[in-house]
């Protein structure tokens, strides 16, 4: 194999593979990049096996071939060579020889045949989605994941189609729910699917770069395909039962709270200074025409604002995680205002942009 290519093209195609590539691996091969060179092109692949990434750039093949060299190091090695053009050329067993301008590197290569294979998808089987909806939905719903790994169906986000082109993302990690609902089109789907957190945290920063345009979702078995350009990102679905969210989301909350978004969000984000570095827990009491935020913390101290509400209903004093609100706060947008529904000091409440239907975060009280 030997290949000629430009260094940001390639550096660029590499970046994709560095956080799918763990430290730690089981198995060496999993630590290595797979470079293919083909007709013109040069295919990168990384995989931890659950999650796995592939990216073409247009190179000058002298020598079709394959080889896997140490992720972290080529990349390293491709961001600081001087020139533009890179040259990439396997030696005998495996070693990959690299020259750019007046640099020589060396680095141990292992056999190609020992990395797993990427999955094989038919493109027309696959959906076009707008970009941005997608990473809206991902965005919205990400944070609630739940991150305790016993918990395996719950470490991913729940998709699922409705009637009608409609697209549910909802995520929960037993405190609180995350649910969205958007019209993009079937994504042919015949039941709901769980996709893992590590493979939406890639799909999304994959998403950021650009959010223009449209990306190509499919579904095979026990994997996702996502296509967005000329990378490509699989995923491992979780293979449990997620539980039935519809059963959770509370219907017809009697009381209302609705808060100008930033006045609530800054309000909390100064009370919970105090608040228990561990559980973050704060005290928000509605009463008619205001609503009291405060965090008491016999270690630290204590701290109380109050700010304007358009509330009518029974007077309540309800405990909440601080950190639960402001991750929901903050995935809502800067402007507007703030739908809070309640029903008692123990039961779950309802959070909503006021005016939007397709997106609710339902928040179990806590326990001061």
């Amino acid at each position: 194999m030997e290949i000629k290519s430009k260094r940001d093209e390639l550096l660029a195609t590499l970046y994709w593979t560095q956080s799918i590539v763990e430290r730690r691996n089981t198995m060496p091969i999993l630590g290595n990049v797979l470079i293919e060179a083909q007709k013109g092109s040069v295919r990168v692949t990384a995989t931890d096996l659950e999650v796995g990434v592939r990216g073409s750039v247009d190179a000058e093949v002298v020598k079709e071939g394959t080889v896997t060299v140490n992720a972290k190091k080529i990349y390293e090695i491709i961001r600081e060579v001087p020139n533009e053009q890179v040259q990439l050329r396997r030696l005998d067993n495996d070693w990959v020889e690299i020259r750019s301008g007046k640099s020589v590197f060396k680095i141990v290569g292992m056999d190609a045949k020992e990395f797993p294979q990427f999955p094989k998808f038919d493109a027309k089987s696959l959906s076009s989605t707008p970009a941005a909806t997608v990473h809206e939905m991902i965005e919205r719903t990400i944070f609630s994941v739940s991150m305790d790994e016993t918990r395996y169906s719950l470490n991913g986000v729940f998709v699922e189609e409705g009637d009608g082109g409609k697209i549910r993302m909802v995520a929960t990690d037993g405190h609180r729910l995350a649910f969205e609902e958007k019209t993009v089109g079937s994504l042919g789907l015949s039941k709901g699917v769980i996709l893992p957190r590590k493979g939406l945290a890639e799909l999304k920063k994959l998403l950021e770069a650009t959010t223009e345009g449209v990306v190509s979702l499919g579904f095979k078995e026990n994997m996702g395909l996502v296509i967005r350009d000329k990378i490509e990102l699989f995923m491992r679905l979780i293979d449990g039962d997620f539980p039935d969210y519809t059963k959770v989301i509370p219907k017809g909350n009697p009381n209302i709270a609705k808060l100008e978004h930033d006045e609530l969000l800054q309000a909390l984000r100064r009370v919970s200074i105090l608040s228990s570095e561990r559980y973050k827990g704060i005290r928000m009491e509605f009463s008619d025409g205001k609503v009291s935020i405060s965090a008491n913390n016999p270690d630290l101290g204590e701290a109380v604002e109050e700010i304007e509400a358009e509330y009518k209903g029974k007077t309540l004093s309800i405990g909440f995680n601080a950190r639960y609100l402001i991750d929901v706060l903050g995935v809502l947008g800067g402007d507007g205002e703030i739908d809070i529904e309640l029903k008692d000091e123990l039961s779950p409440s309802v959070i909503r942009k006021a005016g939007v239907d397709n997106y609710l975060y339902v928040l179990m009280p806590m326990r001061l």
